[in-house]
């Protein structure tokens, strides 16, 4: 599939940010906001054991970055670009943001909630629905996860 490439850039960013947040002993998942016109407003990656911070997963720290950005908690025309599927939390945090695209590398089969075990992300009977584009660079970011894990077994 032909992935937009905007996208594909975005996800490159994201992919470096996983990859630092692997070598810190996070798991390894990164995100980057992106505003309309493509420019990335906000970057994360998950932080939560280094902060002790459950809330602290790369889609949060992202969003939140990208908020303080445009000065608004209102992330309408923004597209939030992660490594790995969203969670539940992550997807809730996003409508909850207005983020108006979803895209990700990785299908996560056990917490995903954007199409693999829920698809909170476009649920008709919530107010809010996201775009969503799965598999931008899906088989580096599985690569990335698969390594980590296998460290630690």
């Amino acid at each position: 599939m032909n992935h937009d490439p905007a996208d594909l850039a975005a996800m490159d960013r994201a992919l470096a940010l996983a990859a630092e947040a692997g070598k810190a002993g996070e798991v390894p998942v990164g995100a980057v906001v992106t505003d309309a016109a493509g420019q990335i407003i906000g970057e994360g990656r998950n932080l939560r054991e280094l902060t002790h911070d459950p809330l602290a997963h790369a889609e949060v720290v992202a969003m939140r970055e990208g908020a303080a950005s445009l000065s608004s908690w209102n992330l309408g025309g923004c597209t939030l670009v992660v490594t790995l599927e969203p969670c539940l939390m992550c997807a809730g945090a996003l409508l909850q943001a207005r983020v108006s695209r979803l895209v990700f590398g990785a299908w996560d089969d056990k917490a995903g909630a954007a199409g693999s075990m829920y698809d909170v992300v476009r649920d008709r009977r919530l107010p809010y629905r996201a775009e969503v584009v799965a598999g931008v660079r899906g088989d580096a970011a599985s690569a990335l996860l698969h390594t980590f894990f296998e460290t630690r077994r």
